[in-house]
């Protein structure tokens, strides 16, 4: 089983990574005998993250950016299974200069589509976000939902989706497409919002939060997010979009006082400020249709959470 992951340097395509070749997969049906990762190594992407399964004899890296047709065509030549994690992923980054994230993950994914389709791959599977279908004031998005991004980054995820069901419409392209809420676990890049947190809380920095902080997210750690990965990969049916939640929800606000009930000594204190903008107010997805295939999440939130802290605490001089 060739199984090819475009950025796979990355916190989550590092994370099914690791996984995928240490046999955590192996009761879904997933056991590469070639598993070869491609990633830019952006700011965002290390080989400290591959560490672990560096020596695997399984293992291929190569350092190449998913524009490139002449780079990506060799290398996923016959494989089974395409999964794409490449993406710019920060939603201010994007408000502040969007020129990348239209260039990985656009004009990226729609080479990734072109390579795939004409040298064999099997399946593509699209790895996307919650955040396309914008912001909803009650109740919970389903996969028919129609997108409405409200971001550079998420208009540009939204983009990419949209391409990757024209490829199944048009040529009969085997895809899958996994639409998360948000990640949080150990060695996330410091720019998103938990390990921010941390981080500022135990330096005894003040916690800036947008707005009032009643903004509503849904929660899932990592391992339970490429898990689900694993299973639409296997288990998905073709054309087929699937939501990946939890149902872990909570404000901004009351993330931030979470955090700093389990810091038991530190002297920040909550800074409201200025609101970025077009921050969508709630995620909440209906995920019935990922529950369908056997999926269902493990990580308990506060367990995971004080897990995410501690590694921190631990690794704080590295990060």
């Amino acid at each position: 089983m060739k199984v090819v992951v475009t950025g796979g340097a990355g916190f989550i395509g590092s994370a099914f990574v690791r996984d995928a070749l240490n046999g955590e997969f192996l009761n879904i049906g997933i056991d590469p005998t070639e598993l070869i990762v491609i990633d830019k190594l952006t700011y965002a992407g290390s080989m400290d993250n591959l560490a672990d399964v560096s020596d695997d004899k399984r293992f291929r890296f190569h350092q190449e950016d998913i524009v490139s047709a002449q780079a990506i065509t060799p290398l996923v030549l016959e494989a089974d299974l395409l999964v794409n994690f490449a993406a710019e992923s920060h939603v201010d980054r994007s408000i502040e200069n969007s020129d990348d994230f239209i260039q990985s993950n656009i004009v990226g994914v729609q080479n990734l589509l072109n390579c795939s389709l004409k040298n064999g791959v099997k399946r593509f599977l699209q790895v996307s976000t919650d955040e396309v279908y914008g912001s909803i004031e009650e109740g919970y998005w389903d996969e028919n939902f129609p997108v409405s991004p409200n971001s550079p980054y998420s208009a540009s995820k939204a983009s990419a989706d949209l391409l990757v069901l024209a490829s199944h419409r048009t040529y009969g392209q085997d895809v899958v497409i996994t639409r998360c809420s948000n990640n949080y676990g150990p060695n996330q890049h410091l720019e998103k919002l938990i390990p921010k947190l941390i981080s500022r809380l135990l330096s005894g920095e003040d916690l800036p939060i947008y707005g009032d902080g009643s903004n509503l997210r849904e929660w899932i750690h990592v391992s339970d997010h490429v898990k689900a990965i694993a299973y639409v990969s296997v288990f998905g049916q073709k054309g087929e979009i699937y939501n990946v939640g939890t149902q872990n929800h909570i404000t901004n606000l009351e993330l931030c006082e979470l955090l700093m009930g389990l810091v038991k000594s530190h002297s920040s204190e909550i800074r409201f400020v200025e609101d970025r903008p077009g921050h969508d107010f709630r995620y909440a997805l209906n995920t019935d249709k990922l529950k369908s295939l056997g999926f269902v999440p493990t990580k308990d939130f506060s367990e995971g959470l004080l897990e995410t802290l501690e590694w921190y605490q631990k690794n704080s001089k590295s990060v």
